[in-house]
């Protein structure tokens, strides 16, 4: 042999075993090694969408040839045209200024759940492996996953970023099935040094899906690359996700993020104004802060309106305008922050029954169920206490707490009670 290239050719003839020549030789004529150094081998294609196949069809053959040349395992990296041999390899993602630890406001809700990104962006694949974060929409779970991905990027430029959301994983998977690239699918998620993934619970229910899931999480954590997951609840909460995937990702750390208290909305909301320069008065920011209590996206959406209010129209920034932004943004996705009427009209259509029966005092079993999972869902969705609940449904407040209770025991003990309230909260929230 007289230098890598005679090495890549070698690969390619041990791929005829299995891919045409022909083929070979469409995606790899005019292509070249510009180095292997160690464990990595950068190739340079002579073009974007010669380099996207080679990605998608040809990494994991590859690799195997390779290994089976060299004797051990070789991270491989396809760059274009003028590209250093330095340059990192991200796919799914383009980082922004946006999404870094910096502009992350830190308070006691999310605090655990910062570091724990920290940490894995300093150290990857040391401690905390896989990272698993999660709790409800819009608090900022995306934003720590793509600060780490920032982090690591900057301080480890050959790594091979992925980042893709659970249901684009999903339907990814589909596709190469159904176009018989399997092969490449594995071969781009198992060649990552670091996998990001979104959203991770869309996977759950979905048996192929974890089953490759499975294969490349074992991939990836036996060859030691980072894996960072978030979802919108805590593996042991996903009913319908295999034991075996369960215990995987509670092998590393799980942070937790909850709605922030009004202390850290105040900072997000000051923070997002200055960010966009221009300031807002406290009492404008306590305005904002006490009508949008569970969601960071809503909070950054309501200053962002504000501002083009103020700047495009002319329009002062007064409390009266501050409501009618704050409703503007609420009215957008008005699921976020539901009303008693929208909670029983969502039961209401779940249980084929009519608000006014739900309400009605009839105590038959058929009515009992949807009132007290209405009561129940009131009580977790809203800020109304106990006695505004039972003034709702024309009850005593203690008539509320007996349902809130008995549905709260019922849905630790039933994974189909489970399964049904957080079918009812998605229709809630995607009102």
């Amino acid at each position: 042999m007289n230098g890598p290239n005679d090495i890549l050719k070698m690969a390619l003839t041990h791929m005829e075993r299995t891919i045409s020549p022909v083929t070979l030789s469409a995606w790899f004529d005019d292509a070249e090694v510009v180095s292997l150094n160690g464990d990595k081998l950068i190739i340079r294609a002579s073009g974007q969408f010669k380099k996207e196949i080679i990605e998608q069809r040809f990494l994991e053959p590859l690799s195997d040839a390779m290994n089976e040349l060299l004797g051990g395992p070789i991270q491989i990296h396809i760059i274009v045209g003028d590209e250093t041999p330095n340059s990192s390899t991200l796919v799914g993602l383009s980082f922004d200024d946006e999404y870094t630890f910096e502009h992350f406001i830190v308070g006691s809700s999310n605090k655990f759940a910062h570091a724990a990104a920290i940490a894995v962006a300093n150290n990857p694949a040391e401690n905390y492996n896989p990272l698993f974060i999660y709790g409800q929409s819009g608090l900022g779970k995306t934003h720590l996953l793509h600060a780490i991905g920032n982090v690591i990027h900057q301080n480890h430029p050959n790594f091979r970023i992925i980042y893709v959301k659970g249901e684009d994983f999903t339907n990814e998977l589909v596709t190469a099935i159904q176009s018989g690239d399997v092969q490449a699918f594995r071969g781009k998620y198992r060649m990552a040094d670091l996998l990001l993934i979104d959203d991770i619970q869309f996977i759950a229910g979905k048996e192929r899906t974890q089953e490759e899931f499975f294969h490349t999480f074992n991939a990836l954590y036996e060859s030691g690359k980072q894996l960072v997951l978030t979802s919108d609840r805590p593996p042991k909460e996903m009913n319908t996700l295999e034991d075996r995937m369960k215990t995987r990702f509670e092998w590393g750390l799980l942070a937790d993020i909850q709605p922030p208290d009004l202390e850290t909305r105040l900072a997000i909301i000051n923070a997002k104004s200055m960010k966009l320069g221009f300031e807002l008065s406290r009492d404008i920011m306590y305005q904002i802060a006490e009508n949008l209590q569970s969601n960071v996206r809503q909070l950054e959406g309501t200053v962002k309106k504000i501002k083009a209010k103020h700047e495009l129209n002319g329009e002062p920034i007064c409390a009266e305008m501050v409501a009618e932004v704050i409703e503007e943004v609420k009215s957008i996705n008005p699921g976020l922050n539901p009303t008693p009427d929208m909670i029983l009209q969502t039961v209401s259509n779940f249980y084929s029954m009519p608000v006014d029966q739900i309400l009605a005092n009839k105590r038959s079993k058929d009515t009992v169920r949807p009132r007290q999972m209405a009561m129940y869902l009131v009580r977790k969705l809203t800020n109304y206490s106990l006695p505004e609940i039972g003034k709702v449904f024309g009850r005593d407040h203690t008539t509320v707490m007996h349902a809130c209770n008995k549905i709260e025991d019922e849905r630790k003990q039933l994974a189909e009670t489970d399964d049904i309230i957080r079918t009812l909260i998605e229709n809630i929230q995607n009102i």
